[in-house]
């Protein structure tokens, strides 16, 4: 199968867990569809969602480290924030030196990212990713796959890995509202070998990688809130 890879790096990553917003951050070792999406969205300069897509991806990060972040706590009044403010220390999880390798099928959506209409990130603001090249790849059939780096919905699927409610994408409105959350497997890329699937799917012979591949069909399926 011919598709489209966009490879990606960067210095920095974070990917919160949903609800977490005090105290200690920690980030997952990966990121969910939606900041796939959100990633998308930003090179395209139009809201984009995977309901119309098949994609699949891998991201691979070196390092894990913790960094000490000062925030500022807006105080409120009856319900409504005030001009009044106090700072406070948090510790942050951060990802260190990391690529990001996407597959698309759509031709548009992959060359926007030539010349992406917005910055692109890998989390907050500060993690600003960098294109490094946009190629075509013919993807190999396999029987059964060796999976990490990526996120496999639960539902059907059994592995021996974290499992966290996430969302696959998020609404134009404003404020924005999640879509499609549901569980996925956490698949890290430093336990890549220990994640094995034995479903059919496909293989990127050039980085000898396996990809759990999404098509439209899944969301069709997965997605209840609509």
């Amino acid at each position: 199968m011919k598709v489209f890879r966009i490879d990606l790096t960067s210095w920095t990553a974070s990917f919160r867990y949903p609800n977490m917003i005090s105290g200690f951050q920690p980030s997952l070792r990966m990121p969910p569809i939606s900041t796939i999406w959100g990633l998308i969205s930003a090179a395209a300069g139009r809201m984009a969602s995977p309901e119309h897509h098949e994609f699949a991806y891998i991201f691979r990060y070196e390092c894990m480290a913790i960094d000490l972040e000062t925030i500022y706590q807006i105080q409120g009044d009856k319900g409504k924030p005030t001009l009044a403010a106090k700072s406070n220390i948090m510790r942050r999880e951060f990802l260190a030196f990391n690529s990001l390798s996407l597959y698309l099928r759509d031709e548009q959506l992959a060359q926007a990212f030539q010349a992406p209409y917005f910055p692109l990130l890998l989390g907050r603001s500060s993690d600003l990713a960098s294109v490094e090249s946009v190629t075509t790849v013919d993807l190999q059939p396999v029987e059964s796959l060796n999976l990490a780096g990526t996120v496999v919905p639960f539902a059907g699927y059994r592995l021996a890995a974290p499992i966290q409610a996430l969302p696959t994408h998020f609404t134009e409105s404003f404020p924005r509202r999640n879509v499609g959350t549901q569980p996925f497997y956490l698949l890290d890329w430093q336990r890549r070998g220990v994640y094995k699937l034995a479903q059919p799917g496909w293989r990127d012979p050039e980085l000898e990688t396996d990809l759990f591949w999404y098509t439209s069909d899944f969301f069709d399926k997965g997605d209840k809130t609509r």
